[in-house]
């Protein structure tokens, strides 16, 4: 059975004038599978790690979009080599572009499982945790700094397809921290 997140990626700026007030920048991602906590939290951890050793990250927009694609690269292997039946070569990627060599394959979860949400258009209803994740606000060229993060209690959140805001706000939230302290809670927790 799928454990459905929505996890929407922020990142605040600060206006022209001080009247104007702060202003956010989000990027949100719908996931359709194990969006239960020690798993978003290691893929989020994995993400952080590999965009502040290439350097690469750049807002919200990029790093939903970078999520989206380290967890398809993911599920990838499942239709590469090894099965006859299958003829899509890992030694030429273009293959995955040949319609053709997709034909045996029902839906095959690297080309779903993932969708990129207009905050404003709600959620779907059926998601099981909702995950904000804050990026610093700083030039992306310098040091890395860390990531927090709130994660909602199970299914502790309005579940309509309504105004997605009203979802994020009115979430009782059982963890807002540190990326690395909330890796570290559900790491200790047993199965």
């Amino acid at each position: 059975m799928s454990t459905r997140s929505q996890l929407r990626f922020v990142q605040r700026v600060e206006q022209p004038s001080e009247t104007d007030g702060d202003a956010e920048r989000v990027a949100q991602v719908y996931r359709h599978s194990d969006g239960y906590p020690s798993s978003v939290l290691r893929d989020l951890s994995q993400l952080k790690e590999l965009l502040d050793a290439t350097r690469a990250e750049r807002g919200p927009g990029y790093t939903a979009a970078t999520f989206v694609f380290l967890d398809k690269l993911s599920t990838i292997d499942l239709y590469l080599d090894g099965d006859p039946d299958r003829t899509i070569d890992a030694a030429q990627p273009a293959d995955l572009l040949d319609p053709s060599n997709m034909e045996h394959l029902d839906q095959p979860m690297f080309l779903l499982g993932h969708g990129i949400e207009n905050p404003a258009d709600g959620i779907h209803g059926d998601e099981e945790y909702l995950y904000v994740v804050e990026l610093p606000t700083r030039n992306p060229f310098e040091d890395p700094s860390e990531w927090t993060v709130k994660v909602s209690g199970h299914s502790a959140f309005p579940r309509w397809d309504g105004p997605t805001d009203e979802a994020f706000e009115r979430a009782s939230w059982q963890f807002e921290g540190a990326l690395t302290a909330a890796l570290d809670e559900w790491l200790a927790k047993p199965a």
